[in-house]
């Protein structure tokens, strides 16, 4: 007993120590936090604005966090433990990754990629070594020879792996990283990673969890948000930030070159700025009742008799944003309605269903590129398939007696079916998509519905109204959903299959492709980061729209 005591002593007063040093810790963390932040006002004349904001909401949270997790440590508590493993392992990942980076480690790996095919054969070489090592389990009857392939096959494979690490100048590599420690930022990143990385180990082990009384659940709480963890830092770096940094640049006059002036809500009001004005004939100029400095025509309408004209301050973002509407309706019926009976068609038991399931998917998975260049030729006015075979079709009646004229379509190039070329096109790759979806969603309706509706005496007709449909209303809303989404973002097809990518008269001038133009090609992109964020919205609306009566229709089921 006495020995049992003298032997929890130790570790209690140990786990005492790591958790007063934690507090301190932590403590120091949030007064040099507080310190950077008003350093970073102080010195506001050197930054822009986006990056003092972001900086100051960052150096609050973390001062804040350690401050609760000094705070929860002291009353030990688990939640201590939590809130010091997040900062510390959030500080760990930011040091390392900025020494990294200021190190130039990410340059060296690419400069690696010359020397890598002089080590390559040695790396063979140890790879082989790891093989030998392996065939030493083929004789466990003889532990002599067992033992002779491992220890053969383990310096095989040291010595090829040290000797592909000298062919790649790995060691020039560290000399020069070294080298590189020759002011205070690096060195003072590789001591923070240190730092950050010790108190993660002291708070992670089982005397310092036990002392804050930490239980199992805990521990598999935390277990999972590590293993979740690179994910979603991937997303907050790559994602959410640069969204928010957009949302930034939407309120300013970002042309890409020169530092960003916040100018508020003038980019928003460009988007939506129109104006209306009576016409005294119908066939009045714009010029005499509109400022034709500002505004451009955008369209005429005739209410109770009287002429209106309407005149926007950016035309291509109204016309781009019907075109985008008119793609939106057109893409999602042709793309789902028929989807559905394909799909009821390939929930049969007919023999070659399998195949036709996988045919269907195919253009599902091509790249958008091979298929916009294929039905560029399709579309072709002068020699492509499809206006051969309208005029096969048009002959074969005329044969009959008929003087139809040959319409001789050009897709492309005419204003009034550009738009329709494209949707025929996103129909035809999205179809195979919602097919299988549909395919699997029917596939989980119990066959006992229908033989009990087959009982009842309900035909095929009344099966699919009163019990493919209801059930099916979850798959419905995701496929109608992502349609939408993805018809609202149509872009390479359009940008890919015409040329210019407008159209004639801009007919085929999406909302994606017009904040394209804006951004990368006018290089305005804060107007474009305006319009990237009116689509957000919009988008976001529609979802929301078709959440809402699914959810309603549910409850209604």
């Amino acid at each position: 007993m006495a020995t049992a005591a003298a032997a929890r002593t130790p570790s209690k007063s140990e786990s005492d120590l790591w958790l007063n040093v934690l507090t301190l810790w932590h403590g120091l963390v949030s007064l040099v936090s507080l310190g950077g932040l008003l350093w970073v006002w102080q010195n506001e004349a050197d930054n822009p604005l986006w990056w003092q904001v972001a900086l100051s909401v960052a150096l609050l949270l973390i001062a804040t966090g350690s401050g609760l997790a000094a705070y929860f440590i002291v009353r030990r508590s688990h939640h201590g433990r939590v809130v010091s493993l997040v900062i510390n392992y959030l500080g760990l990942v930011a040091c390392f990754f900025s020494a990294l980076n200021v190190l130039e480690v990410y340059t060296g790996i690419g400069a690696l990629a010359g020397t890598f095919g002089r080590g390559l054969p040695f790396l063979l070489l140890a790879f082989a070594g790891l093989f030998i090592s392996s065939l030493g389990d083929r004789y466990e009857h003889n532990p002599a020879q067992e033992r002779l392939f491992r220890q053969a096959g383990k310096v095989i494979a040291l010595i090829g792996l040290v000797i592909f690490l000298i062919r790649i100048d790995t060691l020039g590599g560290l000399v020069a990283i070294a080298a590189r420690f020759d002011s205070v930022l690096p060195i003072a990143l590789t001591v923070g990673a240190f730092l950050f990385g010790l108190m993660v180990w002291a708070m992670w082990r089982r005397p310092t969890a036990e002392a804050l009384r930490a239980n199992n659940a805990h521990g598999e709480l935390l277990n999972g948000w590590l293993f979740l963890s690179p994910n979603l830092l991937g997303f907050l770096v790559f994602f959410a930030g640069p969204l928010l940094f957009s949302l930034y640049i939407s309120f300013t006059d970002s042309d890409a070159f020169q530092t960003p002036n916040w100018i508020g809500f003038d980019n928003y009001a460009r988007v939506f700025n129109l104006s209306a004005a009576q016409l005294e004939t119908s066939a009045q100029r714009f010029n005499e009742v509109m400022d034709v400095k500002v505004y451009s025509e955008l369209t005429r309408i005739d209410l109770f008799g009287n002429s209106y004209v309407i005149g926007a301050e950016d035309k291509l973002f109204w016309l781009a944003l019907r075109n985008t509407l008119l793609l939106m309706l057109i893409i999602v019926p042709l793309s789902v309605i028929p989807a559905l009976l394909l799909a009821n068609l390939l929930n049969s038991k007919l023999p070659g269903m399998k195949f036709f399931r996988a045919i269907y998917f195919i253009p599902s998975i091509a790249a958008v590129v091979g298929i916009a260049l294929i039905w560029q030729l399709l579309f072709n006015a002068a020699i492509g398939y499809i206006n051969y075979g309208v005029a096969s079709t048009v002959n074969f009646i005329n044969s009959f007696g008929l003087t139809i004229a040959d319409p001789q379509i050009r897709w492309l190039s005419d204003s009034r079916t550009a738009l329709l070329s494209v949707a025929i096109i996103v129909v035809w790759q999205v179809l195979g998509f919602n097919t299988v979806i549909f395919l699997a969603g029917l596939q989980q309706i119990p066959r006992d519905l229908y033989e009990a509706a087959t009982v009842d005496g309900a035909g095929r007709w009344a099966q699919f109204w009163k019990i493919t449909l209801p059930m099916l209303a979850p798959t419905t809303f995701f496929v109608v959903t992502t349609t939408t989404i993805q018809a609202m973002q149509v872009f390479d097809h359009i940008f890919i299959l015409i040329n210019p990518p407008a159209g004639p008269n801009n007919s085929t001038l999406s909302m994606v492709l017009y904040l394209y133009q804006q951004g990368f090609q006018r290089f305005s992109q804060g107007y474009a980061s305006a319009i990237a964020w009116v689509l957000f919205i919009m988008i976001f609306g529609v979802t929301l729209l078709q959440f809402q009566r699914n959810r309603a229709s549910a409850y209604e089921g």
